[in-house]
């Protein structure tokens, strides 16, 4: 029996999300199961004795409310200022006309490929300088705009129609009040789009604010999961399955209610140049 080509992207598609959810589903079975079980019977995803004596641990071993606000103070910052910047720069790229705008602009996305190690040693002095280590706002501050929104949201600009713009400024209107009132409704899933995806990463960022953060008290998720892992490969395996059911609860569900427009806004990113 021959298997249509629609059928195998089907069973490709298929496979490639169970790959996917495999680590999600080992991480939660493991985090209700006693240590010894873990260690015996790690892959298996349903546990024969069920525990959330690993949850318990975490909440008395850390001050998890603490650490969870700190996550969400600093994901929520990054969020709401590289959502704002990004905005206003795709605005001026789109509707403004000056010298040399599409080479600052590629000069801009082409920072996207920079990787962070290069980055990394400047921001860390400039952040010491400053005197903002082991501080929230020391992880805040590198991340106040990003390219890659930038990006996303001039080709979701670029699909308005540039009549509709002038029409408005022959009306007087200013360029915040444009961008307020006609542009950003009519791009809502792509700046909603782009703001989770932001959210999301800096919600699951790790390497910069382990160089920033030493307090447990101003310590965010990821890192408070590093507790409980060791060279050796961890004693605290399970609780540390906890810790990370944890972590990825949040921007999960976030995922899961704005799944649509994230999609949309990639898959429309490519339409115009």
């Amino acid at each position: 029996m021959r298997i249509d080509r629609e059928a195998q992207w089907h069973i490709l598609l298929g496979g490639a999300l169970l790959l996917s959810l495999l680590p999600i589903a080992f991480a939660i079975a493991n985090s209700f199961k006693e240590l010894s079980e873990a260690y015996n019977n790690v892959f298996s995803l349903i546990p024969e004795h069920p525990t959330i004596g690993n949850y318990l641990l975490v909440f008395s071993r850390l001050p998890l409310g603490q650490i969870t606000a700190n996550t969400f103070m600093v994901a929520l910052a990054a969020t709401v200022f590289k959502t704002v910047t990004s905005a206003l720069a795709a605005y001026a790229f789109v509707y403004f006309d000056f010298r040399g705008k599409n080479v600052l602009y590629f000069i801009l996305i082409s920072t996207i490929f920079i990787p962070f190690t290069v980055t990394m040693i400047p921001n860390y002095l400039t952040i010491s300088q400053l005197g903002f280590r082991n501080n929230i706002i020391g992880v805040i501050l590198p991340q106040l705009s990003d390219a890659t929104g930038i990006f996303l949201i001039r080709q979701a600009m670029r699909t308005i129609p540039r009549s509709l713009i002038e029409a408005a400024r022959i009306e007087q209107a200013g360029h915040l009040k444009i961008l307020a009132s006609i542009v950003l409704p009519l791009i809502r899933p792509a700046v909603v789009s782009t703001g989770i995806m932001f959210f999301i990463n800096s919600w699951n960022e790790y390497v910069w604010p382990v160089l920033i953060l030493k307090d447990k008290v101003n310590y965010t998720l990821p890192l408070a999961l590093q507790l409980f892992i060791s060279s050796e490969g961890g004693t605290d395996f399970t609780i540390a399955m906890a810790v990370s059911v944890i972590t990825m609860i949040i921007p999960l569900v976030l995922y899961l209610i704005f799944q649509r427009y994230i999609i949309s806004t990639f898959t429309s990113s490519g339409v115009k140049g």
